[in-house]
């Protein structure tokens, strides 16, 4: 297992469908419809290969742990709603896989509440992501009941965060100088 390797795949393959010149819902409507029609979405095909070889690393996905968070973070807050649910689960894996060696999975969640931060912050993530996010991982759980209470109350803490997260960033070009003072002190 080359373990360097395995991170260049990963970094590069999200690099490539998070790049500016694949986020086709930045184009016209014409323009849209006519790189759909020629090549499809490119990122859905990269993001599932992603997604596949994830799956295959077997024990050698821990190595990946918190690494890998903000940059699948990254990949899964793409408005395209296949890859969406596509890679979300991925990050349920993560949890799985740290909470099978340690017990808990306090070194995923640490990592994806200081990269949520900055994504959202960045402009990414809108209320369908969150509700993606909670369905699927809820979902997820239910199939492990000995960490869905702890699966259940994580989702719970980042569904609440992105919901002021997302507020702060609407506010912030907002006028009134009460509503941004309210809306900081909410999420602080």
């Amino acid at each position: 297992f080359n373990l360097q390797l395995w991170n260049n795949y990963f970094h590069l393959a999200v690099a490539f469908i998070t790049q500016d010149s694949l986020q086709l819902e930045n184009f016209s409507h014409a323009k849209y419809n006519k790189i759909q029609n020629k090549y499809g979405d490119m990122r859905r095909l990269i993001g599932f290969a992603i997604r596949d070889m994830w799956y295959k690393l077997g024990q050698n996905k821990i190595c990946f742990i918190p690494g890998m968070v903000g940059p699948i973070l990254e990949m899964t807050l793409i408005p395209e709603v296949e890859l969406r649910k596509a890679t979300i689960p991925i990050f349920f894996d993560m949890m799985l896989c740290e909470y099978q060696r340690t017990g808990e999975f306090k070194k995923f969640e640490n990592e994806i509440i200081l990269k949520l931060d900055h994504e959202v912050e960045g402009g990414r993530g809108d209320e369908h992501y969150m509700q993606l996010f909670e369905s699927i991982l809820t979902e997820c759980a239910y199939q492990y009941p000995g960490i869905s209470n702890l699966v259940e109350s994580f989702v719970s803490l980042v569904k609440g965060l992105l919901e002021k997260l997302l507020d702060y960033r609407t506010v912030m070009n907002d006028e009134s100088k009460d509503n941004r003072m309210s809306c900081t002190v909410n999420l602080l």
